[in-house]
């Protein structure tokens, strides 16, 4: 189980690795200014949690290794193609929204099993450090839900009628 937990972690820290890289991509497309800083917000977060990881392996005696999380790479990808789509700005917001909660559910889940694992291993101190990013990855997650709710999808509705 233990093995499991560090194959887990490992995994969420080479995603933390790409994101942190995909972050600064989705700040430069937004065109919304709530958006922008919301990325920019998420990308000091994220490199903070990857700083949480590393005393996470400090803790268990273990490095973070060479693993490249393929589902995080999946969901990069996706983001990159949002990206690069043509349409109406308003529309890409909305589109680079999906794409990030995605990569928060992604994250989510990922953490939670993590700190499950790490509560029956009785790695306390892991699992607290564990549960302080989960959450914040739950508040990323509701924080675009309301941005997209309030603003950004309004904002993308709004260009399909106009002609």
């Amino acid at each position: 189980m233990r093995d499991l937990l560090v194959e887990q972690l490992q995994d969420v820290y080479s995603a933390e690795s790409q994101i942190i890289k995909a972050l600064p991509k989705m700040v430069k497309a937004a065109s919304n200014e709530q958006l922008k800083q919301a990325f920019a917000k998420h990308l000091s977060e994220t490199q903070t949690q990857k700083e949480k990881l590393d005393k996470v392996f400090e803790l268990m005696n273990v490095s973070p290794g060479r693993h490249k999380c393929k589902a995080m790479e999946g969901l990069v990808e996706e983001s990159k193609e949002m990206i690069e789509q043509e349409g109406e700005p308003e529309v890409i917001d909305a589109g680079l929204i999906a794409s990030a909660q995605r990569i928060e559910h992604y994250e989510i889940a990922a953490y939670g099993t993590a700190r499950v694992y790490a509560k029956q291993l009785g790695e306390m101190k892991v699992e607290k450090i564990l549960s302080e990013i989960l959450q914040q990855e739950k508040d990323t997650d509701v924080a675009l839900t309301e941005l997209a709710l309030s603003t950004v999808n309004i904002e993308a509705e709004g260009v399909e009628g106009e002609e």
